[in-house]
């Protein structure tokens, strides 16, 4: 973490440091923090001090804390801030969303849908298409749109009482694992026919992630495309240089 030297208020230089901390993904999304005892040993600062800091970035819902728990750090309402390293972490962030289901069916890839999942023309697969909110969220975090390759089709009739990750139900329901998921990120305008859905202005910055799941076969077993308002979305990756 970082160290304090500046001349403004202690609290105010403790909240900065752990702010740039979490931002910059030392304390990623999920991880417990030092305790408040460690905090002012660290930063060289009382115990108060410490805990006028974390009262702080709780009122910015960039941690919560527990008593005999500890603090950790959360993820921002309205946003898709995310520490993604894992197939597992891709199972968790989902986890902690509700799905709202607009439409299940079977589709032909035709050149506009191919152009959007990449997948080869011509061929058939379970489309489902909907939203996504944070826990007692007023607005989506996204537009979701989900292509299933038909021979997992069967996961269809789960959908309506199911909120997690849906490459997960294919898992337990085909006994098939998903190993690698190639991720695209595009900045687009919202088009006109997601705009009501995202309750943004037609033509407002957004995001559109595009996520293909590979089977341990190498089969694209799922293809998902999130458009999302460009205030709500934000993807922190750390870059490190190899080692020599």
């Amino acid at each position: 973490m970082t160290d304090i030297t500046s001349t403004e208020h202690l609290y105010i230089q403790v909240e900065r440091a752990l702010r740039k901390s979490i931002s910059e993904g030392e304390c990623p999304v999920g991880s417990r923090l030092p305790t408040e005892q460690q905090l002012a040993q660290w930063f060289s600062v009382s115990r108060y001090t410490v805990r006028e800091a974390l009262r702080r970035l709780r009122e910015e819902n960039l941690v919560s804390s527990r008593p005999r728990r500890g603090t950790r750090v959360v993820r921002r309402p309205g946003s898709d801030q995310r520490d993604v390293m894992s197939i597992d972490d891709l199972r968790t962030f989902a986890a902690g969303t509700r799905l709202a289901l607009e439409s299940i069916e079977m589709v032909t890839i035709n050149a506009e849908l191919s152009e959007l999942t990449g997948l080869s023309g011509g061929e058939k697969w379970l489309a489902v298409r909907g939203s996504r909110r944070a826990e007692d969220a007023q607005v989506p975090l996204c537009w979701i749109e989900y292509f299933i390759n038909r021979c997992f089709a069967g996961v269809g009739r789960f959908l309506p009482r199911h909120n997690g990750a849906i490459f997960a139900l294919i898992e337990d329901l085909y006994g098939v694992s998903i190993l690698q998921a190639r991720e695209e990120i595009t900045a687009i305008l919202t088009p006109a026919e997601l705009a009501v859905a995202l309750r943004v202005p037609p033509g407002t910055p957004a995001l559109r992630v595009r996520r293909t799941y590979l089977t341990s076969d190498g089969v694209v077993a799922q293809v998902t495309v999130n458009t999302y308002a460009a205030s709500r979305f934000r993807h922190c990756m750390t870059i490190r240089r190899a080692r020599r």
